[in-house]
């Protein structure tokens, strides 16, 4: 089936079957690898992505149906985020396998609370899972993303942190389908 997308504001046909998940599609046909597999069921939060504003689990979200709607992922945030920017600030990843889920989730967040509470941070980001467990600086980040508490000179650490985190995930082998289960 030929389905036409709307992925990070550009219209793109893409060859799949209508069950393939969003995830397989961004990864190996759009070469948007920035969104990752974790866990394939949708519990871990690592291929958040967002459709229509709402962070999705593209692992589990079949491209049938998804013409029509707005998708974003990591990289439509484009590495310049204040969400970005706060990661790198609090030295928010590690390994930095989930990081992208992560920022993803808190960028839904914050588009509609722009002073959440840690409670609410905490429930925004239930279903993502960070192995190296940096909830801390998570929640760190995301209230000075939200609160609007950035240098803008961090934008070019930012580009930096996002290339360390693209070689750490290639050398894991994480950057084609079902690598690193």
């Amino acid at each position: 089936m030929t389905a036409t997308l709307d992925v990070n504001g550009k219209a793109i046909s893409v060859q799949a079957d209508p069950a393939t998940p969003l995830l397989w599609v961004l990864r190996d046909e759009l070469g948007l690898t920035g969104t990752k597999f974790g866990c394939g069921m949708a519990q871990c939060g690592a291929c958040t992505v967002h459709i229509d504003g709402q962070p999705v689990r593209s692992c589990v979200t079949p491209i049938e149906g998804l013409s029509g709607v707005k998708i974003t992922t990591i990289e439509g945030l484009g590495g310049s985020h204040p969400l970005q920017q706060a990661w790198v600030k609090h030295d928010v990843p590690q390994c930095g396998y989930c990081q992208s889920g992560q920022i993803m989730s808190a960028a839904a967040l914050i588009a509609q609370n722009k002073a959440p509470s840690d409670d609410e941070i905490d429930e925004a980001m239930s279903g993502n899972i960070c192995r190296c467990g940096t909830y801390q600086r998570i929640r760190a980040a995301i209230k000075d993303a939200a609160a609007g508490k950035l240098d803008l000179a961090q934008a070019a650490g930012v580009a930096a942190l996002e290339e360390t985190a693209e070689e750490m995930a290639a050398s894991a082998g994480a950057t084609s389908r079902g690598a690193g289960r």
